[in-house]
């Protein structure tokens, strides 16, 4: 695990073929949704296939702080059972854990089934700009809930929840649509939510909400039906399987595609990289897909994709992302690195995060040639042929993954430093990515 302040770098030897096959690990977004949907569970949770990432490790941190009993059993499967009596202490939060998640601030809905009044600490993660939590909070007080913005937390409160409500969410957000979500599951009567963001990670908690005996219709689209129980009455002990991770999935298709490799990679979630794929195809991008089998959950469609070498060109329209079924946000900034290797000027609008953008330049210290349009949208020239270089990781988990990627393919020496923000959702990564053919070095700082 790493430890606050202490630095890991990579060095990385470009310019090596990928080889044979590689399987997607579970989610990092979905297995946040989980841990924070077992709240609202007074019986013990096990969720099997969970990801040891450093997102994880904090938020294991916080729910220890308040209370709640979390261990690690054999096979990623994480174990949650509340605290005795239903005490949790939210005055003994880890401030320091909870500050480096996002994750933490869907902690509102599911502690709403236990508690009228607490604080969460404001919420952490990426840094790309200003984030506001508006989304949630109005959707949270379309159910009655009280939400003040304190200079480092967040105040809580409800005495009761509104039953009979439609909430239109102010803007489909993924964590803001699964804080309301599981807000509705303590309302016994329907709530209808408009607007919904349907990503895989909002899916997860929908299903997981169904395996607790929670009406959920809709799943997948725009508008959910939620028919919930009363405050606090969900006690059962039940195991759940995390679903796989399809950003992992595009960060292995970029990487096959940098290196010029034949890969195969299994267990990719299909539904949530189709349209990358098709545009990738449009690119001029060879691979092939696998008949259809289910995850361990028994809901989402895994395939498994072969990538082959291929002579990309431009696309004539932008790239940009949408929510689902559009490219997903965070598949985005992997069309970057590739458009490095596509015959043409690319055009990336990455218009949902502020600033993010700036970060997809950093490529250009590989030598890759990318223009700033604006904070929001990039150029990219191609091809170009990348060069080692040395580069710290930006505070920013996919566009320092971007760099890792490029480095993969500049022949020669590179070194990437302080790669915490790429340990938050990436499993062993370097090592993963040693097992087909990189050759990625670990420098542990002291």
């Amino acid at each position: 695990m790493t430890k606050f302040g202490k630095s890991i770098d990579f060095r990385v030897t470009g310019g090596r073929k990928l080889r044979g096959s590689i399987t997607t690990n579970t989610s990092k977004n979905g297995a946040m949704a989980l841990i924070a949907s077992a709240l609202l569970n007074k019986g013990k949770t096990t969720l099997h296939n969970t990801p040891k990432i450093e997102e994880v490790h904090r938020i294991i941190e916080v729910l220890k702080s308040i209370g709640v009993k979390v261990d690690w059993r054999k096979n990623n499967s994480l174990e949650i059972a509340p605290p005795k009596n239903q005490k949790f202490n939210l005055n003994k939060i880890d401030f320091e854990a909870a500050v480096k998640t996002r994750s933490v601030i869907m902690f509102i809905g599911p502690l709403l089934a236990h508690l009228h009044e607490f604080k969460i600490p404001n919420a952490g993660g990426c840094k790309m700009g200003n984030r506001t939590i508006l989304a949630h909070k109005y959707g949270l007080e379309e159910l009655g809930v009280k939400v003040k913005t304190q200079e480092d937390f967040y105040d809580i409160s409800c005495q009761k929840l509104k039953n009979n409500r439609e909430v239109v969410m102010y803007e489909a957000g993924d964590t803001a649509i699964i804080n309301i979500i599981l807000a509705a599951a303590s309302i016994p009567k329907e709530t209808t939510i408009s607007f919904a963001s349907s990503n895989y990670q909002v899916q997860d908690a929908c299903y997981f909400l169904q395996a607790l005996g929670i009406s959920v219709k809709g799943i997948g689209t725009s508008t959910l039906k939620i028919i919930g129980v009363e405050r606090g009455s969900i006690s059962q002990d039940m195991e759940y399987y995390c679903s796989e991770d399809p950003i992992e999935s595009m960060m292995f298709i970029a990487s096959a595609i940098m290196t010029d490799s034949l890969l195969e990679i299994k267990r990719c979630p299909i539904d949530f990289i189709k349209l990358e794929l098709y545009k990738l195809e449009k690119m001029g991008l060879k691979y092939s897909v696998s008949e259809k089998y289910k995850a361990k959950n028994n809901k989402t469609d895994l395939v498994d994709v072969t990538v082959k070498p291929s002579k990309l060109k431009a696309p004539y329209e932008k790239i940009h992302s949408l929510p689902y079924p559009g490219i997903n946000v965070d598949n985005l900034p992997f069309f970057v690195p590739i458009a490095t290797k596509a015959e043409g000027r690319t055009l990336i609008h990455d218009w949902m995060w502020e600033n993010r953008a700036i970060y997809f330049t950093e490529l250009n210290r590989l030598g890759a040639e990318i223009s700033l349009a604006d904070p929001h949208r990039v150029f990219i020239h191609g091809p170009t042929e990348l060069k080692p270089a040395q580069v710290v990781c930006p505070p920013a988990l996919r566009p320092a993954m971007i760099i890792l990627v490029a480095m993969l393919s500049a022949k020669g020496e590179s070194v990437l430093r302080n790669v915490y923000a790429i340990e938050r959702g990436y499993e062993e990564i370097a090592k993963r990515l040693n097992k087909i053919g990189a050759k990625i070095e670990v420098i542990k700082g002291v």
